[in-house]
């Protein structure tokens, strides 16, 4: 009796074929006959010696085959890396931790300073628009928002280079300057 491993060789050209008309790929097709000889030989004590070797590594070249296709359909092709770029998230722990500093440091703004870092912080609005809304000057707005963002920083520790790890965007919007705003 033969040993099975020294058959696999005769097949690889009828299991090129058949990966070609699977795959239409060259270059794929090459990939997907190397994969499934790779699982015949590890597996090759499953097979039962006198059954046919061909329909055997046909069935593991086309499990193979949609294993690599259904893999392939979740997949989104991102040469430059750009989307992969996007989808990198630090761990939000910090965040959080950030986030209750945040709040304890808020709370103990005053109601002027709050109010104005939540109109033109975290609402968008530009300093005459704000003004307009709590009734009070341009410059007064000016620097209840300055004040109140120097407070924050003094509250929570942070120096000018240190970056605020918001877990939302009203709290960014509050703590960052906002160049619409002006």
């Amino acid at each position: 009796m033969r040993d099975p491993r020294e058959e696999l060789v005769e097949h690889i050209p009828a299991m090129r074929a058949f990966a070609m008309s699977l795959t239409r790929n060259s270059a794929l097709a090459d990939d997907m006959v190397q994969d499934s000889l790779v699982k015949a030989w590890t597996k090759i004590e499953s097979f039962e010696a006198g059954t046919n070797m061909r329909a055997w590594l046909f069935t593991i070249l086309r499990n193979t085959y949609y294993s690599h296709f259904r893999k392939a359909r979740r997949e989104v092709e991102d040469g430059d890396g750009a989307m992969s770029a996007n989808l990198a998230q630090k761990p939000d722990h910090d965040g959080r931790l950030q986030m209750r500093d945040f709040n304890t440091a808020f709370a103990q703004l005053n109601e002027e300073q709050k109010e104005a870092l939540v109109l033109v912080g975290a609402g968008g609005f530009s300093y005459e628009e704000a003004a307009e809304t709590c009734g009070v000057k341009v410059g007064t707005i000016k620097s209840r928002v300055n004040r109140a963002r120097a407070r924050l920083t003094e509250l929570m520790g942070l120096h000018e280079d240190d970056a605020l790890e918001a877990t939302d965007l009203v709290t960014s919007g509050i703590v960052a300057e906002n160049p619409s705003a002006a």
